[in-house]
């Protein structure tokens, strides 16, 4: 990891090397992160021009000024522009940080600010991933929020697509699960659009997987799943279910406004299902940063830099990301819930 080892020789905030080192800290992998659900586009512009056209979101490409424009049908079309939303978080680094600290698990030679740059930069980096991870999971769901839970834009409200969802009546017993299930299926194999996939997965709440796996249709085939798919005593078979074509997952997933209120990301009762495979449906674009030295530059998934105070107080840490998660087919996120 290029980390500068004494910032006090350096001067300046040398963006590619810090940039560099955050990029290269471990990442905590959230689910959607995991599943590698939305891939990362850098574009060069600090907002992208989105265009539907029967139900498909499309980015419209950059060209040179009085260069051919791009052309789209009349029929069906819309086009909005969205800002990308710039996302900074700062912290410092002051001499009590470092003062009688030795760096851990090393000897008297290490060089406790590298350490403690380290650790920062990893703490800094999971609050980027959690932010990442909240608005990608309310992009699935056809909407992108800040971190402060505040609605950034509305796709279906945008483009007047209407959201599909599926009310399962878990509390039913008769109701017919697989039905709903293919009721599901056949919602998405629909909105594909020439789009292609290799299955379906359902984030569900613990609510909803609860009521599911023990609803009197789908009782039976959960306990033969948890008896040969595990050793049910030895490991913990919450986290999935595959049912009918679907892979029902427990999600209980949560973040920390900025605000200090908590917000599930999946609500009570309710799950989202979605094509897994996509080629192009689920893409997050990142901008340049705010900085003269990387405009018109193309957009990296977070940039970091370091400034020392003119008097040699502190070491400013800054990081910034200008990220934008779009589901270009939105009628593909399905929504699960369960009125009873």
């Amino acid at each position: 990891m290029t980390i500068i080892r004494n910032p006090f020789d350096a001067g300046g905030y040398s963006l590619a090397e810090m940039t560099q080192a955050i990029n290269i800290l471990p990442n905590l992998y959230t689910r959607l992160g995991e599943l590698g659900l939305f891939r990362f586009e850098g574009v060069s512009q600090r907002s992208v021009i989105i265009e539907q056209i029967e139900g498909v979101l499309n980015l419209l490409p950059s060209v040179p000024l009085g260069g051919p424009a791009s052309v789209g049908s009349r029929e069906g079309r819309a086009m909005r522009s969205f800002a990308l939303p710039w996302i900074p978080h700062d912290d410092v680094i002051l001499p009590a940080d470092i003062q009688g600290v030795p760096a851990i698990g090393a000897g008297d030679e290490a060089d406790p600010l590298v350490a403690v740059m380290t650790r920062k930069l990893t703490l800094m980096r999971r609050k980027h991933a959690q932010t990442r991870e909240y608005m990608e999971m309310n992009a699935l769901r056809g909407i992108v929020k800040d971190g402060a839970g505040t609605t950034l834009y509305n796709y279906f409200t945008e483009f007047g697509i209407a959201q599909i969802s599926v009310d399962f009546v878990l509390g039913t017993a008769g109701t017919n699960i697989q039905g709903k299930v293919r009721e599901v299926l056949r919602a998405v194999e629909d909105n594909l659009l020439g789009e292609s996939m290799s299955g379906v997965h359902a984030l569900v709440s613990r609510e909803f997987f609860d009521k599911l796996i023990s609803h009197p249709k789908t009782e039976e085939a959960y306990k033969f799943y948890a008896a040969t798919g595990a050793q049910p005593l030895r490991q913990d078979v919450r986290r999935n279910f595959p049912f009918a074509g679907i892979l029902f997952e427990e999600y209980a997933g949560a973040v920390t406004l900025s605000t200090k209120a908590s917000d599930r990301l999946v609500p009570a009762n309710e799950g989202i299902a979605f094509p897994t495979g996509t080629m192009d449906t689920f893409t997050t674009y990142g901008g340049p940063a705010n900085l003269l030295e990387t405009a018109n530059t193309i957009g990296l998934p977070l940039y970091a830099r370091q400034h020392l105070d003119p008097k040699g107080r502190w070491i400013d840490l800054m990081t910034e990301a200008s990220i934008l998660p779009v589901n270009k087919r939105p009628r593909l996120a399905i929504r699960l819930h369960s009125s009873n």
